[in-house]
């Protein structure tokens, strides 16, 4: 278990199973090696997603930080 509670993060976002996954595997390219990084800003991302501050395909951008 990491240091966020991501499961259940993962299962408030609403984000289908292929979806979680892409949105995973964006967050993972940018901060590969560090795993804290990845935790922490996979989190922000899956909050700002349930709250509606982003949309997934802005989420999604390489630009886009959440």
């Amino acid at each position: 278990m990491g240091i966020f509670n991501l499961e259940e993060a993962k299962r408030e976002s609403g984000l289908s199973a292929p979806e979680l996954a892409q949105l995973e595997k964006r967050v993972r390219r940018e901060f590969e090696g560090d795993e804290m990084m990845f935790e922490l800003h996979l989190s922000r991302a899956l909050k700002a997603l349930k709250e509606g501050w982003v949309a997934l395909e802005e989420a999604l951008l390489e630009s886009v930080k959440v």
